[in-house]
């Protein structure tokens, strides 16, 4: 799985007690920050911002407070009969428990095993079963109802333990419990008395032991087990910290990405060291007004959040009378030219005279909209859009990109806060290596890189060479600034029939660029010429007026498949012929993870794509018009 990751390019130079700089040397091991949080001066700020009931307002939780909930969660754990080495399986949406039962599994030594909430209950049979894990972790009603399907199927599972205090679940098993009853002991017969201690438990972990194991998408097969260790995750922390601008105790973050996805769990951990302060969102769809209310400095998010959020400004645009959107025209020009700073170019003396202008006519309003204070966002998970990119700088709105994966726990490069270059994924952070193998694929080496696959020697000797170096599986090239540039997966370069090498990638995100196209999957592997399976932006075409009626109609319409010829027409123009789309069908269901076209991180699952609609691609191949080019 590959994450994308954030950078900024100055010295990092945060004051907080708990210090990862030359003076203090990094920590053994990820509890050690916990302990020393513990005791800190910020022990009585707030940590966590959340919602238990979609509405209320959000609860505070300060450090100290969740420091004691992690202690009991860890007598919990200790109360079931766990013991170091131990795996324990999670699968919930973001909460303070989730939190609380990592720092808790690292106190005392057993190994996380997060899941995404989307899986459906096959994927979190084969991980529970897999990973061996003794205890399973559900949030709610939904995830509870998964456990009771796969519990017959995996023998080493010993109890599932609900999160949530609802009283209406079948509990006829058991080995079924709510977090309550483990946390009161009320399982435990008379005269129990568990042994382990946090504190000495806690001091035990080694720098070498897994404390962390996700489970990659498998776009192409059963998922595989990634196995973290403290040094691996700590060593990631270290070099964000030093690649990162200054962020103090005082910023305030926003997460919505799960907390399963590596991505988030390196940022949640990261804010955790500094001493942020961190507003869990409710969901994705509650993000826009969970901005207004947490008012974060800083936020993560994947691009197609990113592209959803401009695609909403650049509708409202069209909205507005002539002469309104004539000035909001000028004010984005004039932000433009002043974004240019973080390109590392020169700013035209006009621009930053008529900056303030601007910004109160319209770039402040826009920037209000995410509370007012974002001093950056950061982007993971997937290619940012160059144009979504400089659309958010022109806002004041910087997004910091950069490149990971799992197996590099998972940040491997990042771009130059002062100095970004649109379409490259920056540098490589101070304690990794990158270089360009003689095929093109990128490889790095670093501290970071994972301890391997769980119970597959084979597929990790694959992946590491015997000289460390990890296969990432991404082809790209470094310049000669030291910028990487990403063309493409190397499993899904295409070969066509004629012997002409192409990079669907980079085609696709030129053609996402159509404000009528929400999502597209290139064919051509094998191939004569190039399709693709096309999902139109149905809302566009109504507000635009182009068409109306369901999508099920839409993708019908002779005029829905004009104007998504015509686009295409203008997006190709600088591609090579063989790369361009020849012909393309349109689809009235987006890919999703629900109907199993999208990985948890949003990635598109190809192969599950292509069975799914193999009739229709090879009808794409079978009729040639007589009047179409070759």
């Amino acid at each position: 799985m590959r994450t994308k990751l954030f950078h900024a390019g100055l010295h990092l130079a945060v004051h907080y007690d708990y210090q990862m700089n030359q003076n203090h040397p990094s920590p053994a091991n990820l509890i050690e920050p916990f302990l020393a949080r513990e005791k800190s001066a910020l022990a009585g700020k707030v940590y966590l911002r959340y919602k238990r009931v979609h509405g209320e307002p959000f609860r505070d939780m300060t450090y100290a407070e969740f420091c004691r909930g992690t202690r009991e969660i860890f007598a919990g754990l200790v109360s079931l009969g766990l013991t170091r080495g131990d795996r324990i399986a999670l699968i919930s949406e973001s909460r303070p428990e989730w939190l609380m039962i990592e720092f808790a599994s690292l106190a005392l030594g057993t190994v996380l095993v997060p899941m995404f909430p989307t899986l459906t209950a096959q994927q979190v049979q084969f991980i529970v079963h897999n990973s061996g894990a003794r205890v399973l972790f559900v949030s709610n009603d939904l995830q509870f109802g998964k456990a009771l399907k796969i519990m017959g199927d995996c023998p080493a599972l010993e109890r599932v333990v609900i999160l949530n205090d609802a009283s209406n679940l079948a509990k006829s098993d058991a080995r079924i419990m709510h977090l309550r009853e483990v946390l009161s002991g009320a399982h435990l017969s008379q005269g129990s008395h568990p042994s382990q201690d946090f504190d000495s438990e806690a001091i035990a972990a080694k720098p070498e032991d897994v404390a962390l194991m996700i489970y990659t998408s498998g776009t192409t097969g059963n998922p595989k087990g990634v196995m973290l260790t403290h040094r691996n995750i700590q060593a990631n922390i270290d070099g964000a910290l030093a690649a990162l601008p200054e962020l103090t105790d005082r910023d305030t973050a926003l997460s919505f990405l799960p907390l399963s996805h590596a991505f988030e769990h390196l940022a949640m951990q990261f804010f955790f060291q500094i001493g942020f302060t961190i507003g869990l969102a409710e969901s994705v769809d509650t993000v826009a007004d969970n901005l207004l209310e947490i008012r974060p400095t800083i936020m993560t998010g994947v691009p197609r959040f990113y592209e959803r959020v401009h695609t909403r400004i650049m509708r409202m645009r069209q909205q507005i009378s002539p002469l309104r959107r004539h000035i909001f025209d000028w004010a984005v020009g004039i932000g433009g030219l002043c974004g240019m700073a973080i390109e590392g170019k020169q700013v035209p003396l006009h621009a930053k005279l008529l900056k303030r202008l601007a910004e109160r006519l319209v770039l402040q309003k826009i920037r209000e909209r995410t509370g007012g204070r974002v001093r950056f966002f950061v982007s993971g998970a997937a290619a940012l859009p160059a144009d979504v990119g400089r659309a958010f700088a022109s806002f004041g709105l910087p997004i910091i990109e950069g490149y990971g994966m799992t197996e590099c726990s998972p940040v491997i490069s990042v771009s130059p806060y002062n100095h970004l270059k649109w379409g490259t994924v920056g540098k490589p952070i101070g304690n990794m290596q990158v270089k360009i193998a003689g095929d093109g694929e990128i490889l790095a080496r670093g501290p970071s890189v994972m301890k391997g696959y769980y119970k597959m020697p084979d597929e990790t000797r694959e992946i590491i060479d015997s000289d460390g170096w990890l296969h990432t599986g991404d082809v790209g090239e470094i310049d000669s600034d030291g910028y990487i540039r990403i063309t493409d997966r190397k499993k899904h370069l295409f070969v066509s029939s004629g012997g002409k090498n192409i990079a669907p990638a980079p085609i696709e995100s030129a053609l996402l660029q159509s404000r009528y196209i929400e999502q597209i999957m290139l064919i051509g592997d094998k191939r004569l010429f190039c399709t693709a399976l096309i999902v139109p932006d149905f809302a566009a075409l109504r507000e635009d007026g182009k068409a109306s009626g369901d999508p099920v109609a839409l993708v019908e319409r002779n005029v829905v498949r004009g104007v998504i010829q015509e686009e295409l027409e203008r997006l190709q123009k600088e591609f090579a012929n063989y790369e361009r789309v020849r012909r393309f069908v349109l689809l009235p269901e987006p890919f999703t993870v629900e109907n199993d076209m999208l990985t948890p991180t949003l990635k598109v699952k190809r192969k599950s794509v292509e069975q799914r609609y193999r009739e229709l691609i090879e009808s794409l191949y079978l009729l040639r018009p007589a009047n179409e080019r070759t």
